[in-house]
């Protein structure tokens, strides 16, 4: 699979010929200041929870993409309300094969509300089991023994999580996270984007390594084989 970063949250995965983005957030981010919003291709939009930092180009996107937006119930009837028309509902614990593969639902704890300051219903993580391979996105979520029940779910080739702190997990507690879902190559997310999730990138790294681990924080803008 190929994994292209965006900046922040935002990333897309390239399965089965599919294009699947998720957590659009590019044109308020100065760190993706050289990303043209609108050279990106998207045939699926997964949205992880409401808040701005990871829906502030969703409608602009799936308008211009004509993507399916995937979401839980309430961000979906909300990008309904915004115009967009392809649009999946799911909530936690459910799953539903696409053609690209299976996508399961599971816990994340943070808080979720939507730009306009709609209930944005309960954030969620996805894991996508594919003929190509399996990850888990955990969206933006603390540490939580629910990660425990993953692997019962599926093997996983590698694992995206928040490494910035403050409002999500730190590295130790990323760590931890890839212990529990026992995957050992993780992509870093929400780190450096503003000064409350700045991290030491080097730092970071090393304590990876120190734990048996690979972190890989991709430059914004680059493609990489997953």
């Amino acid at each position: 699979m190929k994994y292209t970063c965006y900046g922040h949250s935002c990333f897309a995965v390239e399965i089965m010929g599919k294009t699947i983005l998720f957590d659009p957030f590019i044109t308020h981010n100065e760190l993706a200041a050289k990303i043209d919003i609108n050279a990106i291709k998207a045939d699926y939009i997964f949205v992880s929870h409401g808040h701005e930092d990871h829906t502030a180009d969703l409608v602009a996107l799936a308008k211009r993409t004509n993507a399916t937006v995937v979401s839980n119930f309430e961000i979906v009837t909300w990008a309904g309300k915004q115009g967009i028309e392809k649009l999946h509902p799911m909530n936690t614990g459910g799953k539903w094969k696409f053609e690209f593969g299976t996508v399961k639902c599971v816990v994340a704890q943070h808080s979720s509300c939507l730009p306009d300051g709609a209930y944005g219903g309960n954030p969620m993580g996805f894991i996508f089991m594919t003929d190509e391979g399996n990850f888990y996105y955990s969206g933006d979520t603390a540490l939580t023994l629910d990660m425990e029940l993953i692997p019962g779910v599926s093997s996983l080739d590698f694992a995206v999580l928040p490494i910035g702190d403050n409002f999500t997990m730190g590295i130790e507690d990323a760590i931890s996270a890839a212990e529990m879902i026992e995957c050992d190559k993780i992509i870093g997310v929400h780190y450096n984007t503003f000064g409350y999730v700045k991290i030491d990138t080097n730092e970071a790294k090393m304590q990876f390594i120190d734990a048996g681990l690979e972190l890989i924080l991709p430059e914004i803008g680059s493609t990489i084989e997953v």
